[in-house]
């Protein structure tokens, strides 16, 4: 069973954390992560590009010229996808390309995730983010007390109103509750800093 050291804020040991086997030391499947973070992104794409056909592009509907005896080819519309501004034949239309993809795939990519992050040394755990006032000066003077590179996800299990509005505009660190990890946020950052309560809800709710 993994356990992992639990700090303070200001980067002090203040505990052990026993953390789950299946969750946190699970084999770490590259096919399940890659397949987690298609469905995520398939699932954020807006999908409103479109062309127009024929029949919505503007332009009139008489037939330009007799159809026998003035040596061209026959013509029947000026809104025709032969014809420059004419409409576009099987183009793209508006849809919605999220698709189901299991939930015991996206539990195991989870697992995934978690695991290979904690292999690593790229999760930590924090006691609690008792952030005093809402100001994103002190917030980064607090991450960079943690030694935290460049992005960084949060984790925390509760709403906490200060941590949101002092991190929310630094560049690189984003903030997501216990119930909202993903693997996608998980592999786009480079560290990860878990409330102990988060880090035991996942150890248990992940089973």
């Amino acid at each position: 069973m993994p356990s992992v050291d639990i700090i303070d804020l200001n980067n002090k040991k203040v505990g052990t954390l026993e953390l789950s086997d299946a969750v946190f030391a699970a084999p770490v499947n590259e096919d399940l992560l890659y397949e987690s973070v298609r469905h995520y992104m398939a699932g954020k794409r807006r999908g409103t590009v479109k062309t127009k056909t024929r029949h919505e592009v503007a332009g009139s509907g008489k037939k330009l010229w007799k159809q026998k005896g003035t040596g061209r080819a026959r013509m029947g519309s000026i809104r025709s996808p032969l014809w420059r501004h004419g409409g576009t034949t099987h183009g793209p239309q508006p849809r919605d390309y999220s698709y189901h993809l299991p939930r015991k795939m996206q539990l195991g990519a989870l697992r995934s995730a978690l695991s290979a992050k904690l292999r690593d040394g790229e999760l930590r755990v924090v006691s609690e983010f008792a952030i005093a006032e809402a100001k994103s000066k002190q917030m980064r003077k607090t991450l960079d007390g943690l030694d935290v590179q460049k992005t960084v996800l949060l984790v925390d299990n509760s709403a906490n109103k200060n941590l949101e509005l002092s991190s929310r505009n630094l560049e690189g660190v984003k903030l997501v509750a216990s119930r909202d990890v993903n693997v996608y946020d998980l592999l786009g950052h480079q560290q990860v800093l878990m409330s102990e309560a988060a880090a035991r809800k996942l150890s248990e709710g992940l089973l």
